[in-house]
């Protein structure tokens, strides 16, 4: 099992996973809101390059090459909610193209995913919530870093904090939706024949939910399922010991609060 660590930064702290320890990186808190990539970066290297997108639950990624670096005065510090000089583009994944290059994704409950190439230093940041994970924008990412000449076994992947499965209730359709792609089931069935038969099956992402047409889902599961789909062992992927709707102390939670407030993490290319 992969060991994850605070870092402490005055009196906050953010959290770093073993797998990714070849590159600065960190899953941060809700602590150092509103402080935004532009800000964070310089904790993690001084002199990196930041990059962010416009996240909209979809499977776009792109390049740094396909964006403009930010800048801290591009926006608040908030970086949210803002009028820009520049409409970002829409994307919910991000690859680096060269050297100290930040990526970073946002979010309050979806997954963080930082991924890394050992053999390269290239890296990717993903937003994956339960639309992303249904389409696949984990896998989309990783198949473009193959493309790119990455190798599956050079591939180490670390799923920050994100909610629980546990306490995750969403609708029998989503729990469908997201259940069809990580096994090989029949797409024949109603919703609740179509749930009780992927519950079934071992390491689910559906658990039981005492509400009729409900179903508890467990998005990072579900992310780990699809990364083992394209080839990766358990051993390089990692996800992180930490709820964002159970830990109010430390994280920004929608499903908890329904406040548009966010935690960022990011990574940097070697």
């Amino acid at each position: 099992m992969a060991s994850w660590q605070w870092i402490q930064q005055q009196d906050r702290a953010y959290l770093t996973c073993g797998l990714l320890m070849d590159w600065p990186h960190g899953f941060f808190t809700k602590q150092f809101w509103p402080q935004s990539p532009e800000h964070l970066t310089p904790l993690l290297a001084a002199g990196a390059t930041p990059y962010r997108i416009k996240q909209v639950h979809g499977n776009q990624v792109l390049r740094t090459q396909q964006l403009v670096p930010a800048s801290a005065t591009d926006a608040s510090a908030a970086g949210v909610g803002t009028i820009e000089p520049f409409p970002r583009p829409e994307a919910d994944g991000i690859l680096s193209d060269g050297q100290g290059e930040a990526l970073w994704v946002c979010s309050a409950d979806c997954n963080p995913v930082l991924i890394g190439d050992r053999r390269t230093g290239r890296v990717a940041a993903v937003h994956a919530g339960w639309r992303g994970t249904a389409l696949q924008i984990v896998t989309v990412t990783v198949e473009k870093l193959l493309a790119q000449g990455s190798c599956i076994e050079d591939l180490v992947v670390a799923i920050g904090p994100a909610i629980a499965g546990e306490v995750y209730q969403v609708s029998t359709q989503v729990g469908v939706e997201v259940g069809l792609t990580v096994y090989d089931s029949p797409e024949e069935g109603s919703d609740s024949e179509l749930i009780e038969t992927i519950m079934a099956l071992k390491s689910s992402p559906l658990l039981p939910d005492p509400e009729p047409g409900r179903v508890r889902l467990d998005v990072r599961q579900a992310n780990v399922l699809q990364l083992e789909r394209l080839g990766l062992a358990k051993a390089q992927i990692a996800v992180a010991p930490h709820c964002t709707f159970q830990e109010p102390e430390r994280f920004f939670s929608y499903r908890r609060t329904h406040e548009k407030q966010v935690q960022w993490s990011g990574i940097v290319s070697r």
